[in-house]
């Protein structure tokens, strides 16, 4: 069986839920660095910030990596689907537009995991951020442009 029907026969039965907490993660094709710019990270950072303000769902944390994107958010409105896709798509149309190219940015497909109520929300914001730290990035998370979380 394809990989590809696998994913959809994983994402079966399953729907999201306005009000819930996610952990997204959401990957570059062939993970590709292409958000070493910090203008071209900046496109990402422009749609998270869409979708808060259009209240489709509250920011908690975020980092654009050189080749993915974590994404801690409440879900106000809509579902997952919608709102990756709404991202992925405006952020590919942003930067093919800078860089006067075609074709596909992301991967297809997200990664997702919704946090229990019990879970420490902080500690999974400092997971999100600290990624550039833990990748060599950088020595200091304090050195790196594209992250921010709303309790630090």
């Amino acid at each position: 069986m394809p990989a590809a029907a696998k994913a959809c026969r994983l994402r079966m039965g399953r729907h999201s839920e306005t009000g819930r907490i996610y952990l997204l993660t959401a990957v570059v094709n062939r993970r590709e660095r292409v958000f070493t710019n910090w203008h071209d990270g900046r496109l990402v950072v422009n749609e998270l910030r869409r979708c808060s303000e259009a209240g489709l769902a509250t920011s908690l944390a975020w980092v654009v990596m050189p080749d993915h994107l974590h994404w801690l958010l409440e879900l106000d409105h809509g579902s997952l689907a919608d709102l990756m896709c709404r991202v992925k798509s405006r952020s590919c149309q942003a930067y093919n537009r800078r860089h006067g190219r075609q074709g596909q940015l992301w991967q297809r497909g997200y990664y997702d995991r919704a946090l229990r109520r019990d879970e420490d929300l902080r500690a999974a914001a400092l997971y999100v951020v600290k990624n550039p730290v833990r990748a060599g990035l950088v020595a200091r998370l304090g050195d790196y442009p594209l992250w921010d979380a709303i309790w630090l």
